[in-house]
C-alpha cells in the first residue's frame, strides 16, 4: 500500500471492520550462508524451476507461471496483512510462522494484481486495465468479500481520475511524494505477458501499467527493475545473473532524460554486487510503504533464502508494510521456485482460492496460445 496515508487509523479501521480482533505474528530467518555452505543456495541462487524459456513465452502454460505469480502474491499479502503497520521489533517478538488461523484474506495488492491478470486475458489494453481498477474500487471486482478496502491515497486519487474519464496515460500521480509502492505491488502479472517482446516495447508497457496510478519516474523505474529481474529469471538465469541484468538495464535508463534525476534513489541497487546486496544487515533494510524500500526489502529477502516459505516469512516479519513486502517477495519467489513450492496449507487457506487458480490457468493458457498464433 502507498506510504502516503494515515497508517494507524487506516490499519485500525480496516482490521476492526474485517476481523474485530488483533492478529498473531511470525518469524525471522537466518541469512543463507554464502556459496551454499550449510545447506544454503550456491552463488546466484536457484534457477526458475522447469524448462528454460530463452526469451519467449513457449512453456509458460506447462510451468503455470501465472499461477506461481498470483498465488505467490496472494499468499504473501495474506500472511503479512495481520501484521501490517506494526513495527519490526514488535512483529519479531511473536513472528509469523504460517497463515493466521482466522485470517486468510488478501488486500489491495492482490486485488489489483488479479484485475491486471483478468484484463491481460483479453490482450494488452490500457483502457481496459484502468476500467478494471475502477470496478475494483467502486464495485468490489476481485476482492475477497465484495468490497475494496485498504486503498492508498495515491491509488485512490489516480483511480478517481480514471473514473472521471481521464486518459490512462495521464491518470497516475506524478509528484515525488507519490512514490508509494502501489504500482510495484501489482506489476508482476505483466511479466509473462511481455516475455519475448522487444526491449523498447517491454519498457513502454511496464511504464504505462505503473503510470495508471504511479507516474513519477522513480515508481516507473522501480517497476522496470523488478520486471527486468523477473524476466531474466523466467529466461533461466540464476538470481545473481538476473540481478546484474536488471542493474545494467536500469543504469542505461538512468542515462536518459526521463530518469536522469533518479540515480541517488537507485544507488544501492545499481552500485552493490549481488553478494554485497545480499549481505546487507537487516537493520539497513527498510520495509515501509516507499517504493524503494519495498523493492529492496523484497529482493533482499529473496536473495537470503533458498525456498519460497522462508523468503516470504522473512518478508512479512520485517514489519511495517508487511503485506506489500510479502506480496512482492511472494510473486518473485513464485517465479523463482514455481507454484508447487508454495506451501499447500497456505494456498488452501486463501479466500477465493479456486477463483484465483482459475484466472491464473486462463491467462497461462492465453499466453501459451499467443506463442503458436
Amino acid at each position: 500500500m502507498d506510504r502516503e496515508q494515515n497508517w494507524t487509523g487506516k490499519w485500525a479501521l480496516a482490521f476492526r471492520r474485517l476481523f474485530g480482533r488483533e492478529g498473531q505474528v511470525e518469524s525471522k530467518r537466518e541469512p543463507v550462508p554464502e556459496n551454499g555452505a550449510g545447506g544454503g543456495m550456491p552463488q546466484g541462487g536457484k534457477k526458475a524451476g522447469g524448462r528454460v524459456l530463452r526469451g519467449n513465452r513457449e512453456g509458460l502454460e506447462e510451468r503455470h507461471v501465472v499461477k506461481a505469480i498470483l498465488l505467490g502474491t496472494a499468499v504473501g499479502d495474506a500472511l503479512g496483512f495481520p501484521v501490517q503497520f506494526i513495527p519490526r521489533k514488535e512483529v519479531q517478538k511473536s513472528p509469523v510462522t504460517g497463515m493466521h488461523p482466522w485470517h486468510s484474506r488478501w488486500s489491495d495488492d492482490t486485488s489489483l494484481s488479479l484485475c491486471l491478470a483478468d484484463s491481460l486475458c483479453e490482450g494488452y489494453d490500457l483502457w481496459d486495465i484502468g476500467n478494471k481498477f475502477v470496478y475494483w474500487m467502486k464495485e468490489g471486482l476481485w476482492t475477497p468479500k465484495g468490497a475494496a478496502f485498504d486503498i492508498g491515497m495515491t491509488t485512490n486519487r489516480a483511480i478517481e481520475n480514471l473514473a472521471d474519464g481521464m486518459s490512462p496515460e495521464l491518470a497516475g500521480m506524478d509528484r515525488e511524494r507519490d512514490n508509494g509502492n502501489g504500482s510495484l505491488m501489482r506489476i508482476s502479472p505483466l511479466v509473462p505477458a511481455i516475455l519475448g517482446l522487444g526491449r523498447e516495447e517491454q519498457v513502454k508497457r511496464i511504464s504505462e501499467v505503473s503510470s495508471l496510478t504511479h507516474r513519477h519516474p522513480r515508481s516507473v523505474l522501480a517497476c522496470i527493475f523488478l520486471c527486468d529481474f523477473e524476466l531474466a529469471c523466467l529466461e533461466g538465469k540464476g538470481m545473481a545473473e538476473a540481478f546484474a541484468h536488471a542493474q545494467e538495464g536500469t543504469k542505461r535508463l538512468l542515462a536518459t532524460e526521463k530518469f536522469k534525476d533518479e540515480a541517488a534513489p537507485f544507488a544501492r541497487l545499481t552500485g552493490c554486487t549481488y553478494e554485497q546486496f545480499r549481505g546487507l544487515p537487516e537493520d539497513d533494510v527498510w520495509s515501509g510503504g516507499y517504493v524503494m524500500e519495498t523493492l529492496e526489502a523484497s529482493l533482499w529477502c529473496l536473495f537470503n533464502h533458498d525456498n519460497f516459505r522462508d523468503t516470504v516469512l522473512h518478508a512479512v516479519n520485517l514489519g511495517y508494510d508487511a503485506d506489500t513486502t510479502g506480496a512482492v517477495a511472494g510473486a518473485a519467489a513464485g517465479i523463482v521456485y514455481g507454484w508447487q513450492a508454495i506451501p499447500e496449507e497456505w494456498v488452501d487457506a486463501l479466500a477465493r482460492k479456486e477463483d484465483i487458480i482459475a484466472l491464473a490457468d486462463r491467462l497461462d493458457g492465453v499466453l501459451a496460445q499467443a506463442v503458436g498464433a
